[in-house]
């Protein structure tokens, strides 16, 4: 016999644990004995708290955009083995903090405020306490540039790097002792490609330092580059532009990332849903792979959005949007090339973005327009994702950044 028992209260889901009953084999009774249910609910008393010992509570930062005051940064708490799932507020008073970071320490926070003024949007800058259900805001900078839209911290956490996407430029902050920011250089893009809605101009999208810290590749959606820089943390302007990377016309390059080597870099292509695959040498990008998002027979409108790869480098992620809401799978092959796995949907609207969990387990995706959250199973093997019950709702979430995960025995929750 199988009993699941379901529980909801302020946004979280709780799933009692298989284990939690397996103290029931020592009891002599029928399970048609009326007291048999009974004894169910009272096995909880005898589950072992080395039965939890390796249970983890995967944590992330949920960046949104936002209608009211009281809507901003959010931070989403998962526990597989609690089956709890929730998402609390945790700072407000910012506008659509669409991109959010952390240091390594988790200390602090970085998040844009993806507006337009004459200064552009802003930096935003928080202290956060893990004994404290809120971020403590410190203070903001202008972004230099209209609607900012990614941030990156360099490996050593140092400078920061803002992508404004209107503005078609990124400006560099050194971060100071104090953690302030002070602007160091401004880099202005110009230029388009052959979209006449979404290529006008230049719309700098993000920017990612490979593994060594020693380059910047910068992907620009509307002039079809990803610009690589050199990166000389020594020098009063740190940025030097080393070479333009010309991507396929209205490809639209949005964000990328690098193998766990540094050795190729994965660029998804938003305009075209793509992922494209380049070996990366000294600066130098050299296209090997393209990998098309959709099915040979679909119809309909895209974009793509997030790019991710798991941490053996074997499998890659990446999420489209538009008319096909899906999640795309690519697996490593012997010669060093990616196959297609599979093409699933994301199980919402709009999967803008969408994050592994830190043991490669699980994969969450955001979706904007359903305002929901969904949680995939990974099998670590082959790649593949497998649906869970675990959704819950949340305002125009758009963006997830993991935080340390907790582990240990668990504690039981207020929510």
């Amino acid at each position: 016999m199988f009993l699941l028992l379901f529980y909801r209260a302020k946004r979280t889901f709780i799933y009692p644990h298989p284990q939690d009953f397996e103290c029931l084999n020592s009891l002599s009774f029928g399970m048609k004995n009326p007291i048999y249910f009974l004894f169910l609910f009272l096995a909880m008393a005898c589950s072992s708290p080395n039965q939890h010992e390796n249970e983890m509570t995967y944590r992330f930062l949920l960046g949104s955009y936002t209608e009211t005051e009281n809507q901003g940064i959010d931070l989403l708490e998962f526990n597989p083995t609690q089956n709890r799932f929730t998402v609390k507020t945790v700072a407000t008073g910012i506008k659509n903090p669409s991109f959010v970071i952390a240091t390594k320490s988790g200390n602090l926070i970085y998040a844009v405020e993806e507006t337009a003024g004459d200064e552009g949007g802003k930096v935003w800058v928080f202290e956060r306490n893990e004994n404290e259900d809120k971020l403590t805001p410190l203070y903001s900078v202008p972004s230099q540039g209209n609607h900012p839209c990614h941030l990156a911290l360099s490996p050593d956490e140092r400078f920061l790097i803002v992508s404004n996407y209107s503005g078609g430029n990124f400006t560099v902050f050194k971060i100071l002792e104090n953690g302030q920011l002070e602007q160091k250089q401004v880099i202005q893009h110009t230029g388009g490609s052959i979209n006449p809605e979404r290529q006008e101009g230049a719309h700098v999208h993000s920017a990612t330092f490979d593994p060594s810290g020693n380059y910047l590749l910068v992907a620009d959606l509307g002039k079809d580059v990803v610009a690589t820089y050199r990166f000389d943390a020594a020098l009063e302007q740190p940025i030097e532009h080393l070479v333009d990377k010309q991507m396929t016309a209205g490809d639209g390059p949005r964000h990328l990332t690098f193998s766990p080597d540094g050795r190729q870099v994965f660029v998804v292509q938003e305009l075209t849903a793509v992922v494209e695959v380049f070996d990366f040498q000294e600066g130098i990008l050299t296209s090997r792979q393209r990998l098309d998002l959709t099915p040979p027979n679909f119809e309909g409108n895209v974009g793509a959005a997030e790019i991710r790869i798991s941490t053996d480098g074997q499998h890659l992620y990446a999420s489209n949007r538009g008319d096909a809401n899906t999640l795309s799978v690519f697996t490593k092959n012997e010669n060093g090339d990616f196959s297609v796995t599979e093409h699933i949907p994301s199980g919402g609207i709009m999967p803008r973005n969408f994050n592994l969990t830190q043991d490669g387990k699980y994969l969450i995706a955001v979706h904007q327009k359903s305002h929901d959250i969904v949680v995939f199973e990974r099998d670590q093997q082959t790649g593949k994702l497998s649906s869970t019950p675990w959704s819950i709702q949340a305002h125009q979430p758009v963006y997830l950044f993991a935080l340390e995960s907790l582990s240990g025995v668990s504690q039981d929750s207020e929510d």
